[in-house]
C-alpha cells in the first residue's frame, strides 16, 4: 500500500476516534444517510486495522466456505482442516448429494476463538508452574498480569 494510502487511513482513523455522536454517510451529490451505530463501529475497526497495515475481509458470519478457504483462514493445511471436520471439532455441511464439504464462517470463528482461549489457559498454567519452580525472577501473578496486558495490546 503506498504511504499516501496509509496516511489517509491514519487521518480517517484519527477522525473517527473523535466522533462520538451519530454519524452519516454523505454521497457525491451531498445527500446524507444516517449510519447505524453497529456499522459505524465496524467502520472504526476497519480504519484502525487498515492504518496498521492489516488485511480486512468483511463477510456475513453465516457465509459458507470451502475447505480450502477455511483452512487458509485458520492458517492450516486443508488435510488438517478435514481431520478437524471429521473429528467433529468444526461442524460442516455437504450441500446437495455432493462429496464437497462446506464450513460456516461462524463455526470457523468459534473454533478459532476456542483454540486461542485453550492455548492461553495452557500457557498461563505453564507459566505459573515455571514461576512457582523459581524459573522466573518475578512472581507468577506478575508474569500472568504482564502477559494479559501484552495480549490486549496485540
Amino acid at each position: 500500500m503506498p504511504p499516501s494510502d496509509l496516511e489517509a487511513f491514519g487521518d480517517l482513523s484519527g477522525f473517527l476516534d473523535q466522533v462520538a455522536g451519530p454519524a452519516a454517510i454523505v454521497g457525491p451529490d451531498g445527500q446524507a444517510v444516517s449510519l447505524p451505530s453497529e456499522a459505524f463501529r465496524v467502520l472504526v475497526e476497519v480504519a484502525h486495522a487498515m492504518r496498521a497495515g492489516k488485511a480486512i475481509t468483511v463477510a456475513p458470519v453465516d457465509q459458507l466456505l470451502t475447505t480450502q478457504e477455511a483452512a487458509d483462514f485458520l492458517g492450516i493445511s486443508r488435510p488438517t482442516l478435514v481431520r478437524l471436520l471429521e473429528n467433529g471439532e468444526i461442524p460442516f455441511e455437504r450441500p446437495g448429494a455432493g462429496r464437497h464439504r462446506r464450513v460456516r464462517l461462524d463455526d470457523v470463528l468459534t473454533y478459532q476463538s476456542g483454540k486461542r482461549a485453550r492455548r492461553r489457559t495452557e500457557l498461563d498454567g505453564l507459566t505459573r508452574e515455571a514461576a512457582d519452580a523459581g524459573l522466573y525472577e518475578v512472581s507468577a501473578a506478575d508474569y500472568v498480569a504482564a502477559a494479559k496486558t501484552a495480549r490486549r495490546r496485540a
